[in-house]
């Protein structure tokens, strides 16, 4: 053992792990604490000149209001937030003072609340939920008892149900992610899953645009989201459609949107193809695989193609059958702008989202609700959302929508033909 490993383990001690701790929360405390007075005073300094017939200001500091403890993942963390009289704005029509940075009710931070879903879809029970969060946030967590969980999976029970039934009027999705995600989320049925469709909108931006349960190779569950989607506005088809090859999607959407291509995500594909090749080969044939999905150009890819076929073909006719059947799907993103082609290969930001709280050997099952479990899916996403990457090259999806022919991800039509 070195000696600086000696001397790291020295100073590791649990009363210094605790000072560290306070440190960093009183150091919160201080950042926070000075953008509630930055705030105030930007507030106040906008109608400093508003003085009313007695000659005093109309918008003044008046003091704080009690302190209140913020439930953060650093732990709770006192605050004291100051506080404005501008009652007078009322008759100005001006807008009273609301903290953006703290709003009045808030009581946890917003990364408080992804972690709620996220026990939750790991199957810890409602009762448990003390104990986990004071396991994680210190023995001060006692602003999430099992009585604030369960109204907290009330409010977001509504704010699904709701959400689910938005109007999508409008709204234009130029690319989509579609995939059946099974995970320890508590469903009614031991053969159900979480469907979920992301979209890149025209900016860019990817939006989730639907979250509901039901069977993964079943048509008739795909068919029911992508009509359900219509019927609420969504009339414009996208172009291309990122899925897991699951057979219920590619026929649902053939039925609903048979003019969008469909792109087979190179993830599912290379892991479905090397189970069926023995381990000793399956370094050589990711390799190969590989060279495949990311080749400059559609021809380079298909000789890489056909040479995995010939290599593989006639020993493990399994791997190549797996591989052959779904050639065209493969290859669709050759014919977008190639600044999207990393977004487009494979369902990995519906994947990703799901990475914590995917199943890994068996379903965890309880007394959770299909309803409250949907709930909590539907919040642990719109928190993901939140940092989902942005298109590269989103410019160019004006091209894609008004039908620009791309050749290798170049374009090769005049916008104006």
């Amino acid at each position: 053992m070195s000696k600086g490993t000696i001397e790291t383990q020295s100073w590791a001690t649990p009363e210094t792990m605790k000072t560290l701790e306070d440190y960093f929360r009183e150091g919160a405390r201080k950042i926070l604490q000075a953008a509630l007075e930055a705030e105030i005073e930007e507030h106040i300094s906008r109608f400093k000149y508003h003085i009313g017939e007695d000659g005093k200001r109309l918008v003044v500091r008046n003091g704080t209001m009690p302190r209140r403890t913020l439930l953060t993942g650093a732990g709770p963390i006192p605050i004291t937030r100051p506080r404005v009289d501008d009652r007078a704005l009322d008759a100005l029509g001006q807008e009273r003072f609301t903290s953006r940075i703290l709003p009045r009710f808030m009581r946890r931070a917003p990364s408080i609340d992804a972690l709620v879903p996220l026990l939750y879809l790991k199957g810890i029970s409602t009762d448990d939920f003390p104990t986990a969060l004071e396991a994680i946030l210190g023995p001060q967590a006692k602003g999430l008892s099992a009585s604030t969980v369960v109204r907290l999976k009330e409010v977001w029970t509504d704010e699904y149900g709701e959400w689910s039934k938005r109007d999508l009027s409008g709204k234009r999705y130029v690319y989509v992610w579609a995939d059946g995600v099974y995970c320890s989320a508590r469903l009614e049925d031991e053969r159900s899953c979480l469907l979920v469709i992301m979209g890149a909108d025209p900016n860019g931006n990817k939006e989730l645009i639907a979250v509901s349960d039901g069977y993964r190779e079943s048509t008739q569950s795909w068919k029911e989201i992508l009509l359900d989607l219509r019927s609420r506005g969504l009339e414009k088809a996208p172009k291309l459609a990122v899925c897991d090859g699951a057979m219920g999607f590619q026929a649902a959407a053939a039925e609903v949107w048979p003019e969008t291509r469909i792109q087979r995500c190179w993830f599912h594909k290379s892991g479905n193809v090397l189970d069926k090749l023995p381990k000793s080969l399956q370094g050589k044939a990711k390799g190969m695989l590989h060279d495949q999905y990311l080749a400059a150009t559609r021809e380079e890819a298909l000789k890489a193609f056909d040479l995995f076929v010939e290599s593989f073909g006639a020993k493990y006719p399994k791997a190549v059958d797996c591989l052959v059947k779904d050639k065209d799907d493969l290859f669709a993103f050759y014919d977008f702008p190639a600044e999207h082609w990393l977004h487009l290969r494979t369902t990995n930001p519906i994947e990703s989202t799901f990475a914590t709280v995917r199943l890994r050997h068996r379903k965890t099952k309880g007394c959770g609700t299909r309803k409250a479990t949907l709930a909590m899916v539907y919040k642990l996403c719109r928190e993901a959302e939140k940092g989902w990457r942005k298109l590269t090259g989103f410019k160019l999806i004006h091209l894609v929508e008004a039908g620009i022919k791309f050749v290798n991800g170049e374009q090769v039509q005049d916008v104006a033909a």
